[in-house]
């Protein structure tokens, strides 16, 4: 079934063109490679204090005192800005610390030598007196319930704190600065039940000269000086190390010194670190975003959403090859510079399915627990959402085995016992109202989705009630004027309310208002939110981001899903 046959008229094709918008947001998956990710207030704030050299610096200065809110904090709400607005202070005041105390507050001039929006010292000032205000109200008041379970959170507001402290004794600038008129007594501590425990323990590893667990590598800029050049750490192919700005700087260090040279030859690591850097600004209006690359993550999440509300596109040859060759016998990663992971693996595992390209499901093994699936091994947390993709994975893996040799009957049961145990484990997990919250996204809408349309098409009658709790939620949480959302109606959450009313049983009868109230704003807000290409940040990494590429697939999915007007299922071709 092709989009043209299913879609009737007047429908959403007279506000958008579905066809068109998806082949080019399958072709960005090329052109952009390392994926398509908003900026963070967080990473570029690690970049003003740890890479002042790299090209564009005024701009991620003012960028941060531009974005300030009115009460002094950066990003989301409540427990969401502790970590930008701690990056944020501990930028501006490092920056104080380089700006004499009697230096003429003027424009300033960027990198090409025109004149940019660069903030001068009592404008700087002013800025952190306002962030520091906010921190020595928030942080007292807060516990570790509190405190978002966003990646590293722990080693990020422990260093912050000790950085930010460290500037307010004066330890880190040699007076007479603009810092010295900073008039902040006493010091600031993490919130109750956030201590610097984990982070002694890493930072002292680094010192001792071992290495340190992929997964840490992507916080590297916690572990402070000990960072630059470390022996045991040596950045991917891309340049980058642990898919991160911030920690990608801090490996490199103050590269004015040898211009980001090697000893030998110049295409050595620390070449490829800063050509990284000013690759990664370069594209990103000079700020830089929480995770990158993101190349797999971001393809596999496109492609699946796609295939799965029933839209036929043309995978390129080089995208499947390249989302096969990533999944390896531990898994996929991510990107490079992470490791492998259960979410990634699942996730593409089941884009694969849906490409005619059936892969073993033999990877996830290595992530199950007697009671789920971890995210990595280790975790400390854990993941409804993770747990969903492998029910995914392997109900399409048993929908692709069946009727094969019996040769293969060993692991089909295996993958059985996998489906029945992560179903009833999602059922379980089911919060009262319906609904389901995760550790990788703020919203509710989001988890919900995952689970619901994992158990509507692969949880079997075990779950048939669960699923219904969770499409009466959806309704009964329904904003007046038709959207869907945590803090406010958005098209990212409108969609996945769609989703799941349209994936999991009939759009129609009891459900019809809704659907056609959420379809109706969805409608209405897609062509300025793809026009903009921005919307709220919701996904979890060290800062909350977005992923302009995986919301707009879901929003072109939901859109498709509204004009066929019923339960959909298709498949991504691939372009041979």
């Amino acid at each position: 079934m092709t989009i043209g046959d299913a879609m009737p008229a007047a429908r959403a094709t007279e506000v958008i063109d579905i066809p068109a918008t998806v082949r080019d947001l399958v072709g960005s998956l090329l052109t952009a490679p390392w994926g398509q990710v908003s900026a963070s207030v967080y990473e570029t704030g690690r970049l003003v204090t740890l890479a002042p050299w790299l090209t564009g610096h005024q701009r991620r200065l003012a960028y941060l005192v531009g974005s300030q809110r009115p009460d002094g904090g950066w990003g989301g709400p409540c427990g969401y800005s502790i970590v930008p607005t701690l990056s944020a202070v501990e930028a501006v005041l490092a920056s104080l610390g380089r700006v004499p105390t009697g230096e003429v507050e003027a424009p300033g001039t960027d990198d090409a030598g025109e004149v940019a929006p660069y903030p001068g010292p009592a404008v700087l000032l002013g800025t952190a007196e306002r962030g520091l205000r906010l921190l020595f109200r928030l942080l007292p008041s807060m516990d570790a319930s509190a405190v978002p379970d966003t990646p590293a959170l722990d080693l990020i507001v422990a260093a912050l704190t000790d950085a930010i402290n460290g500037h307010l004794d004066g330890e880190r600038s040699a007076p007479p600065t603009a810092l010295a008129r900073v008039t902040f007594s006493g010091r600031l501590s993490p919130p109750a039940g956030v201590d610097g425990a984990r982070l002694a323990m890493v930072r002292a590893a680094m010192r001792g000269g071992t290495g340190l667990p992929v997964k840490i590598l992507h916080a590297l800029e916690v572990t402070g000086s000990a960072a630059r050049g470390h022996p045991a750490i040596r950045p991917e192919h891309t340049g980058t190390v642990g898919a991160s700005a911030a920690a990608t700087a801090a490996w490199l260090g103050d590269a004015t010194e040898d211009g980001g040279r090697d000893e030998v030859g110049t295409d050595g690591p620390r070449a490829r670190a800063r050509r990284f850097l000013e690759n990664v600004v370069n594209e990103h209006g000079d700020l830089a975003p929480c995770g990158i690359p993101v190349t797999a993550f971001e393809r596999s999440w496109v492609l699946s959403g796609l295939a799965r509300a029933g839209l036929t596109v043309r995978a390129p040859r080089q995208i499947v090859v390249e989302l096969a060759s990533a999944l390896g016998p531990n898994g996929a990663a991510a990107a490079d510079g992470l490791p492998a992971d259960a979410d990634t693996t699942a996730m593409s595992l089941y884009a694969l399915g849906l490409l005619g390209m059936p892969h073993t499901p033999d990877p996830l093994w290595q992530f199950e627990t007697e009671t789920h699936f971890c995210t990595w091994q280790g975790e400390q947390g854990f993941s409804v959402t993770v747990n969903a993709h492998v029910l995914d994975a392997f109900g399409q893996h048993l929908r692709a085995v069946r009727g094969a040799p019996s040769t293969v009957g060993a692991s089909a049961d295996r993958c059985r016992a996998a489906v029945g145990k992560v179903t009833r484990l999602l059922c379980d997990r089911q919060r009262t109202d319906g609904s389901w919250r995760d550790r990788w996204h703020a919203s509710p809408y989001y988890a919900t989705v995952c689970c619901a349309l994992a158990l509507g098409e692969f949880g079997g009658s075990a779950a048939v009630d669960t699923v219904q709790r969770a499409r009466e939620w959806v309704v009964n949480t329904q904003r007046p004027d038709g959207s869907w959302g945590l803090w406010d109606g958005s098209a990212e959450e409108t969609a996945y309310g769609l989703q799941i009313l349209a994936l999991t049983g009939s759009a129609r009868g009891g459900v019809e208002e809704s659907f056609t109230r959420g379809y109706k704003f969805l409608l209405e807000v897609t062509r300025d939110t793809l026009e903009k290409d921005s919307g709220p940040a919701l996904w979890h990494d060290k800062d909350l981001y977005y992923p302009r590429a995986i919301v707009r697939a879901a929003v072109m999915s939901a859109l498709h899903l509204a004009d066929t007007s019923r339960p959909a299922r298709g498949r991504i071709a691939d372009d041979r």
